[in-house]
């Protein structure tokens, strides 16, 4: 390599070790712990490419960038960063970062992208992306502040510069389609296509060939894979196997739990092999109740853009939206805010107006809300009280417990097994009690358990 870099890191071991790889590289190195320093080097002239951490104790890498495109636009920032989440990712993108590295990074990797960069220097290629999801209306927001968000964020980060097979499980209406095309507009084959083909494209004999000559080594997403049939399964396994140039990077959706699709015959064993390179679960809604209210705020902020009259949600509104189930997830309360946004007769919307949109759709039951768990009480208190006026002034027949909890107890885990399709871990977990427990319970109820699509 030959030119020199700037590099700004307040961690000196990082500063240390960056400075001996470039300079037995054969480039300069000015390293800094400042950013008003990299900021003074940069007005000078100096350097042919910048190697910039985000938090420094004098400043945010990112918010310089602007001042560097604007007084030196052929000069190529590649940030890093510990905050390795995919926000920090669409955050360098759009200040036209000319690459980013999420830490801790892989020093030969870092290497070979400061080379290209140096290659490219005057000509330094920037990304025309749009954020994923931000205004585009056919798109969910990659919206939460909620642990389980910024774990998914963890995840894309370190997946997203590989080549590795990506599986994204998720219930539908969760956005699996948007952090498979964000992983793809933030990976190295940016810059190549990015298609999503259903198992309609691949049942023709010359499917594959076709999609192959579309993605052209970009990033090919496969939509539900487990609703695709074993014969085009198959097929994917060989166009999987094609060896090549321009071989593209796989990646596929499903609405299943990722456990149970070998298991239970819905993909083949040789193609989930293929595909399970890394595992992604988006959560839903449920499982991410605080950033429900972040939401409504951003698709009411949407659709004002759009032109329609400025709305907000009263308080009522606002805990009715935070307490319902919304089994379409992100883009049910999508749809929830935009017939609001055009209905409601003022700017507050009220409880009354959120239950005339939501109320023909499951709510969450009491036993989830926690503040009306007297209905389920008296439903049980109305039956045992006609149970006991049956044997008139005989007592019922010893046991009454064991029989009562046991015509509770079955139709709860046959329905939450309904409800999870059959998946005993997730039927535990949402049970609250241990595997083992379920499966004895199952056993002893003799429940027969059915693989099928969940409904929740």
């Amino acid at each position: 390599m030959d030119g020199t870099v700037l590099v700004a890191d307040d961690d000196r071991t990082i500063r240390t070790v960056l400075t001996q790889a470039l300079t037995r590289a054969g480039c300069k190195v000015h390293a800094t712990s400042s950013l008003t320093t990299l900021m003074r080097w940069v007005g000078e002239g100096k350097g042919d490419v910048v190697i910039s951490d985000v938090m420094m104790p004098d400043g945010n890498g990112l918010e310089m960038l602007p001042k560097i495109n604007e007084d030196r636009p052929d000069l190529p920032v590649i940030v890093i960063s510990a905050q390795n989440t995919i926000m920090t990712a669409i955050q360098a993108a759009e200040a036209e970062a000319y690459d980013y590295l999420p830490k801790p990074f892989d020093l030969p990797d870092l290497m070979k992208r400061t080379a290209k960069a140096l290659e490219n220097r005057g000509r330094a290629p920037r990304r025309e992306e749009t954020v994923v999801g931000a205004d585009e209306p056919d798109e969910l927001p990659l919206v939460g502040r909620t642990p389980a968000m910024q774990a998914l964020y963890r995840l894309v980060a370190r997946v997203m510069n590989t080549d590795l097979p990506v599986l994204v499980a998720g219930e539908s209406g969760t956005g699996k389609s948007l952090i498979a095309k964000a992983i793809h507009d933030f990976s190295d084959r940016r810059t190549l296509p990015f298609v999503t083909v259903t198992g309609a494209d691949l049942a023709d004999l010359e499917g594959p060939a076709k999609v192959l000559a579309r993605v052209k080594g970009g990033t090919l997403l496969i939509d539900e894979i487990a609703d695709i049939s074993d014969e085009v399964q198959a097929r994917i396994v060989r166009m999987m196997d094609v060896p090549g140039e321009h071989v593209p990077r796989f990646m596929a959706t499903t609405q299943y739990d990722p456990g149970s699709l070998m298991d239970g015959g819905k993909v083949r064993q040789d193609l989930f092999y293929r595909l399970d390179g890394a595992t992604i679960t988006v959560p839903s809604l449920r499982e991410r109740v605080e950033d429900i209210s972040l939401l409504a705020d951003h698709f009411f902020a949407r659709t004002e853009r759009e032109g329609a009259p400025k709305r907000w949600l009263s308080k009522d509104a606002a805990e009715l939206f935070r307490v319902y189930s919304w089994p379409g997830n992100v883009r049910q309360l999508e749809n929830a805010v935009r017939r609001l946004s055009l209905t409601s007769l003022a700017e507050e919307i009220t409880r009354a107006e959120v239950e005339s949109v939501l109320g023909n759709q499951p709510e969450t039951g009491p036993v989830l809300q926690g503040g009306d768990a007297e209905k389920l009480g008296a439903s049980v208190a109305r039956h045992l009280r006609r149970y006991f006026d049956l044997h008139g002034s005989m007592l019922p027949p010893p046991g009454l417990h064991g029989r009562i909890i046991k015509e509770v107890e079955g139709p709860l885990i046959e329905i939450a097994l309904e409800a999870t399709g059959g998946n005993q871990a997730k039927c535990a977990d949402l049970l609250g009690i241990n595997r083992n427990t379920l499966r004895k319970k199952i056993t002893d109820l003799d429940i027969r358990v059915t693989r099928r699509r969940k409904l929740m």
